[in-house]
């Protein structure tokens, strides 16, 4: 019932935050001067990047978590987040080279920004890789665990890197939200865009949680009467 609740909350926050992107929220000016309608892709490209980040911090949690209990419950938490994390961490990337495209005409550059993010991208892949390899399940849950806290670390270098690695070639566009340069129309855009993406990775999160525990159980099941 509960994730029923969620994902109707979900799609009311969804349909209010494009209505108010697309109807409400200011155009910008580009930095030639003339309307700049690629700003909309601000709306999602931001809340994806919070949503990555929040994923990648509930696999911490539930891989230290796991390491300190050895609770399966835990391993669970994890991969649930990397999988939805995945999704968000591959929007991310794609919606920043779009962005990129439409501002400075490139998909990609080597740009620290960007190759930090692709990092964290690939660390997801690593994780997941070692999750279909490792067949026993204690010791792929305490593999994953480890690569999950080591990959932590890089979130907090991505997510300041627009602030303290600044770079001409990248052409990324400052950082709006911490330095204020939002326009003041557009926050409440951008905010319920937070929320709907945020309560859409909630309720992605419960839905996978609930299978993992399901597929659990059915496992144990076949064990069972296997023997």
């Amino acid at each position: 019932m509960l994730k029923k609740i969620l994902l109707a909350v979900t799609a009311v926050l969804m349909l209010t935050a494009l209505y108010l992107i697309f109807f409400n929220a200011p155009v910008v000016a580009g930095p030639d001067g003339q309307p700049d309608y690629t700003f909309f892709i601000f709306y999602f490209h931001v809340p994806v990047d919070w949503v990555a980040f929040l994923a990648f911090f509930i696999l911490f949690i539930g891989s230290v978590m796991y390491l300190i209990k050895r609770d399966i419950k835990w391993d669970i938490v994890a991969v649930s987040a990397a999988q939805i994390g995945f999704i968000f961490t591959t929007l991310m990337l794609v919606t920043g080279s779009i962005w990129g495209k439409a501002r400075s005409d490139w998909w990609w550059t080597w740009d620290a920004r960007l190759t930090t993010a692709l990092v964290l991208w690939l660390i997801l892949v690593a994780y997941l890789i070692v999750r279909s390899y490792i067949k026993e399940d204690e010791r792929r849950a305490r593999f994953s665990a480890v690569i999950g806290i080591v990959g932590f670390l890089d979130v907090p270098i991505v997510a300041l890197s627009i602030v303290f690695l600044p770079t001409i070639t990248s052409g990324h566009p400052p950082a709006l939200i911490f330095e204020g340069n939002l326009p003041g129309q557009a926050y409440p855009a951008f905010f319920v865009s937070l929320a709907a993406f945020t309560l859409l990775f909630f309720t992605l999160f419960a839905w996978r949680v609930s299978l993992s525990q399901m597929q659990r159980e059915l496992k144990l099941l076949k064990d069972t009467i296997g023997r």
